[in-house]
């Protein structure tokens, strides 16, 4: 390894320690693309190559920047645990509802309202579930169980209702409204942002443009952390990588530096035999004299590759 090389890559890495966004410039990516492109290759073969020697006998390990956990938790507020209930009664599809089955549906809805009244959800939810029962091609009995389910804190609940309640009628706006308010309580405010969004195009109302500010300001607060915790990992890997390619070739310029002469006379001394071994075979020595005598004579000796090879090393 040339040694202007290697100062030339401390002086980068110490570059790097001083401002770590050095990376990110433009004039530099090839640079961060190579290292991300090759990972652990460079550390496998050039320490493998070089290092392992030197590691194993003095026991020594890279020095990592250890760089902190990122403080960027990607949370809103307290843990919620979401509702694991079994599906709800959904009614069935297919029956044919007659009109006193509607009117027995109407009145439990009316029990409904009353139980929600007395802050009776419980209650509440078991009779919209009867007037489901009777009449479940009735959209709004879908909504106001969802309604209650939110009031719950129940959102799966609530959504399986919304689900069912824009199959029936997809352009009624409650039922996107009260499923981007269940969004919310699992902190899945992309999902919120869009079921407000539609809920305020169907049929706008101050309190739906409100929910969709607040979902809109938090779905912007979670991208940007999350933009800026992957910058710090991407800068992190990169930091550790340029760290260990650092020692690897430190290690190899030592290992060159304390290498004795002795083993460079033997390479030497291994180089001129290989030489005396070749000139000296009386084949290779004719050949030589001919094809020197008449040059267009190589011709003849180009299947003897130890020949071409001697005459490859000493044109």
């Amino acid at each position: 390894m040339d040694p202007k090389k290697i100062s030339e890559l401390q002086g980068l890495v110490d570059l790097y320690k001083q401002d770590p966004t050095l990376l990110r410039a433009k004039q530099l990516s090839f640079l961060r693309d190579s290292i991300e492109s090759m990972g652990d290759t460079i550390l496998w073969s050039v320490k493998h190559a070089s290092a392992e020697k030197t590691l194993k006998v003095e026991g020594k390990q890279p020095k990592i920047a250890e760089s902190e956990e990122s403080d960027l938790e990607i949370d809103d507020g307290d843990i919620f645990e979401p509702d694991q209930d079994d599906p709800q009664e959904m009614g069935d599809e297919h029956l044919e509802v007659t009109s006193e089955m509607e009117d027995q549906a109407n009145e439990m809805r009316e029990q409904a309202f009353a139980a929600l009244d007395q802050g009776e959800f419980q209650k509440a939810i078991y009779l919209f579930t009867d007037a489901i029962r009777l009449n479940p091609h009735f959209t709004l009995s879908y909504v106001n169980r969802a309604n209650v389910f939110v009031k719950l804190q129940k959102p799966n609940a609530a959504i399986r209702d919304c689900d069912r309640a824009s199959e029936l009628n997809p352009n009624l706006a409650q039922s996107y409204k009260w499923r981007g308010k269940a969004h919310m309580l699992l902190r899945e405010w992309k999902e919120a942002v869009q079921d407000f969004s539609l809920a305020c195009q169907l049929d706008y109302d101050e309190d739906t443009s409100a929910m969709l500010k607040s979902a809109q300001q938090k779905a912007e607060e979670i991208a940007n952390r999350r933009q800026k915790y992957e910058h710090e990992c991407e800068l992190k890997a990169l930091r550790e990588t340029l760290e260990r390619i650092k020692f690897v070739l430190e290690d190899q310029e030592k290992t060159q530096r304390v290498e004795s002469t002795w083993q460079w006379v033997i390479r030497m001394w291994q180089n001129f035999f290989d030489f005396f071994t070749t000139i000296l075979d009386p084949r290779i020595i004719i050949a030589w004299v001919d094809v020197t005598w008449n040059p267009d004579n190589i011709y003849k000796y180009q299947s003897d590759h130890k020949f071409m090879k001697f005459i490859g090393q000493h044109d």
